[in-house]
């Protein structure tokens, strides 16, 4: 008896994954232009790398509007892969900083960086990330019809990647 042959879904493995990624070198700080700098020299993500890797860690709905585009891969992550992407929608553009335990399951998501307006208001952040992995965020809010940014309102924060990849708020 013959068994009708199943259709093979294309996939994508981590490790292919993981190669839109480069390894960059810390100190490395996110800001509005980087995202067009990592756009220019990093190869686009496939349809089905996003589809396999990004969209499940995706919190929000994703529609055929976003844009996503790999940054870079921190360095000396040996037990984990930390991965850097950025996220553009409407009126929301980020960078995300996810991890990965070494078969490609989600341990942690952050937003580390970006511009996001929302009810009237314009949220602008910038991040670091240190040699320690330390990652310092400068984030600060004006209305969105302002051009005038008042640094006075800025808060400063601090996150940090730990050895078994988590992100944490440190004490």
């Amino acid at each position: 008896m013959n068994s009708p042959k199943q259709k093979q879904v294309p996939q994508v493995s981590f490790a292919q994954f993981l190669d839109y990624f480069p390894e960059t070198t810390l100190p490395v700080t996110l800001g509005e232009e980087s995202a067009h700098q990592y756009s220019k020299i990093n190869e686009p993500f496939h349809k089905l790398a996003i589809e396999q890797f990004i969209y499940p860690i995706e919190p929000e709905n994703t529609d055929e509007l976003t844009e996503f585009v790999p940054c870079f891969r921190i360095p000396d992550t040996h037990a984990f892969h930390a991965v850097v992407y950025w996220r553009a929608s409407l009126m929301s553009y980020q960078f995300v900083l996810a991890t990965f335990t070494p078969k490609g399951q989600l341990i942690d998501r952050r937003v580390l960086a970006g511009t996001l307006v929302q009810n009237n208001l314009m949220t602008q952040s910038v991040a670091t990330i240190e040699e320690d992995w330390m990652i310092y965020i400068i984030s600060g809010q004006s209305p969105a019809h302002e051009e005038l940014y008042e640094a006075a309102r800025s808060k400063a924060f601090e996150l940090e990647l730990l050895p078994d990849g988590r992100i944490i708020h440190p004490m």
